[in-house]
């Protein structure tokens, strides 16, 4: 819809369906996906080679499931050069902002004598799901991986759809290769995510499943998930720019476009309280994406799922930001960080004209996997957290354990656990 809108008016004709963009109805696909996992569960290995056979077109052996070494030697052959230099960049700084979450196990005392902490203890085996539909993402590789060994998870599988020739495209292989991925499999799909929640005779079972995929990899893990862990709903991609008078409309339209050219179902906004940057940023828009080799992707993005609105105040467009709960958030203004703390549902906030969505996609260190549709009221980006368990640790001298005694016993005779009160009474038992 490239036309500038009122807010009035896209609050009365758009914002519902805005809002629940993320509630995707399952309905129309479960039973499928339901067949495929059962048939996973039953068949094992011969199921993922039939799959793969009737969805991807690629018939395989057995033997061909997993990659071996020398089709990763092979892939190194295919790639630009320049790109293992790529990989080293993004791979330091996403490394260094997971880092930074890392937590040592602490301590603090709550009462005199009595300690309370966690340590933070990484799952043994995560899966890695890759998709490999529309294009290959070895950026997403090192999104999913790098934070994993970080966390320190002892190992680390991946699974990605294989192309028609049967192999794995070579920017895939050398970027899991080079985060040190343990093994890498040529199964995709919902077949794929069955095959890591409950194992096969090739793949093994994982405790948690980790990265985005397409409505039927996203129904799968649903349907796993009351076997295994999986991480945040991560949908079609989405954009939305608040900006003044003060923005770039060129730098607007690119950064709408490099978000548009992902697939048709992107969600694209523009908020602002400039009608001149609105309707500078649509003529732009209009001369760039004939230029595109994913044009279509766009133009059909943008006529579905486009909004130009224009907003009375930055206030305003906060107050619609935060019902929206966009994946990325671009803040184009005189002063963007002076809004930041009003922002409350995000996936990702990129801070003024030099901080577009695609610094945090590949190189910046932040986690491209974010929650869309809607789900950044509920859900945070991908993070060391979705690699490790928090696990209370609690120790006490006796002084310490004394001075609680009355507040615990009373509580277990409140809610008539006398033998909760016997565990604290008998340590102070003089009879003893």
């Amino acid at each position: 819809m490239l036309e500038t809108i009122t807010i009035k008016d896209f609050k009365k004709q758009y914002l519902e369906k805005v809002i629940n963009r993320g509630k995707v109805q399952f309905e129309d696909v479960s039973f499928a996906v339901s067949k495929i996992i059962s048939e996973v569960k039953q068949r094992g290995d011969a199921a993922l080679l039939s799959f793969t056979d009737k969805f991807d077109g690629v018939k395989l052996s057995k033997d061909k499931l997993a990659v071996d070494k020398d089709e990763i030697k092979e892939a190194y052959k295919k790639i630009d050069s320049n790109f293992l230099d790529v990989i080293k960049i993004a791979k330091n700084n996403i490394a260094k902002y997971h880092q930074a979450q890392f937590r040592e196990p602490w301590f603090v005392e709550t009462s005199k004598g009595v300690s309370v902490g966690q340590i933070m203890k990484p799952y043994k085996r995560v899966g890695l799901y890759i998709p490999g539909g529309r294009a290959p993402y070895p950026s997403t590789v090192l999104m999913t991986a790098v934070p994993a060994k970080v966390a320190n998870v002892k190992e680390i599988i991946l699974c990605t759809p294989p192309q028609k020739n049967g192999n794995i495209d070579p920017y895939i292989l050398v970027a899991a290769n080079e985060v040190g991925i343990d093994k890498i499999y040529k199964v995709g799909g919902a077949q794929a995510i069955a095959a890591m929640a409950y194992g096969t005779s090739s793949i093994p079972k994982v405790e948690k499943i980790v990265g985005p995929g397409n409505i039927y990899v996203q129904a799968a893990k649903q349907i796993v998930s009351v076997d295994v862990r999986i991480d945040l709903p991560a949908g079609p991609s989405e954009v939305l720019i608040i900006s003044d008078e003060n923005s770039n409309p060129n730098f607007i339209a690119a950064d709408i476009l490099s978000q548009a050219e992902h697939e048709p179902g992107t969600f694209c906004f523009l908020l602002t309280t400039s009608p001149e940057i609105v309707e500078a940023t649509i003529l732009e828009l209009k001369k760039l994406i004939p230029e595109l080799p994913k044009k279509e992707f766009a133009s059909e993005a943008l006529e579905k799922n486009g909004f130009f609105i224009l907003v009375e105040s930055i206030e305003e467009a906060i107050q619609l930001t935060n019902k929206i709960a966009p994946e990325h958030l671009e803040i184009q203004i005189k002063n963007p960080k002076s809004v930041l703390d009003k922002i409350e549902n995000a996936g990702s906030i990129f801070l003024g004209d030099f901080a577009p969505v695609p610094l945090g996609d590949f190189a910046a260190g932040s986690n491209h996997v974010l929650p869309s549709g809607g789900a950044a009221k509920y859900y945070s980006g991908l993070s060391i957290m979705d690699y490790v368990k928090l696990i209370d640790v609690i120790q006490s001298t006796k002084e310490g354990l004394n001075g609680l005694k009355e507040c615990i016993v009373n509580f277990a005779q409140v809610e008539g656990f006398q033998a909760h009160a016997q565990s604290i009474l008998k340590r102070f038992d003089t009879g003893e």
